[in-house]
């Protein structure tokens, strides 16, 4: 077998190749991987949502148990020195009376506020909750892909594998100047370096060469190299 055709069964190599690098980019789990990942990111949105709003409520509600907190406090303050025989002017004592009263009823309408927002909070944690269950299933979901995509990137591997070992023994028995040509025309067009010329058309750019280009090329030695004048591959003869 001649260099040029040996050529052209590195080139069906590297074609293999090609193929297999678009098999690895385009596997179908990639884009299932992508939807989970924007359900994540849309998830992780609506979570920090509701998880701010959870938090407003719960700093006002830790505000409001503080108030009640100093409000009782206040009135075990008032309370004592009311029954603890320290006060024995009435008009203080009516005064220290009247700010228990009133202690009290701020209390009550504190201890309203806080029971208001737990109603609101209840149903925002149910929600986070949900919400950390629905993150936890498509994060299983997404494990499983990436495992899939693993296997399936592995198994092409182990193909692209098998091709190079055959591109190399074959490149192994081509000149260097050959091979060097054949590599910068294929990086110059799309992969393709060199084609068969078929009933006078290169099969890399399925363009018909001209009588004279035809008849010229059928009087050389076989292993000489030759181009195609319409895009410049290696032609096969």
């Amino acid at each position: 077998m001649g260099a040029l055709d040996t050529l052209l069964q590195v080139q069906e190599r590297d074609i293999a190749l090609d193929r297999l690098q678009h098999r690895r980019q385009a596997l179908p789990e990639r884009q299932e991987l992508a939807r989970l990942d924007a359900a994540l990111e849309a998830l992780g949105r609506r979570r920090a949502e509701v998880g701010a709003v959870r938090q407003e409520l719960s700093t006002r509600q830790e505000g409001l148990e503080a108030e009640v907190e100093a409000m009782v406090r206040r009135v075990g303050e008032i309370e004592g020195r009311l029954y603890g025989g320290q006060v024995s002017a009435s008009r203080e004592l009516s005064a220290m009376a009247g700010e228990v009263e009133h202690l009290q009823s701020l209390r009550s309408d504190r201890e309203d506020q806080v029971l208001a927002l737990m109603e609101e909070i209840e149903p925002l944690d149910a929600d986070l909750a949900s919400l950390d269950r629905e993150r936890g299933r498509l994060e299983a979901e997404r494990a499983e892909v990436l495992e899939a995509i693993r296997r399936a990137e592995e198994a092409i591997g182990a193909e692209e594998a098998e091709e190079r070992r055959a591109r190399r023994a074959l490149a192994a028995s081509i000149p260097a100047d050959l091979m060097g040509q054949y590599e910068r025309l294929r990086a110059k067009l799309g992969g393709v370096g060199a084609a068969r010329l078929v009933n006078g058309s290169c099969t890399g750019c399925h363009l018909s060469l001209p009588a004279s280009e035809r008849e010229r090329i059928r009087h050389l030695p076989p292993e000489e190299v030759v181009t195609c004048e319409q895009c410049g591959r290696i032609l096969v003869r």
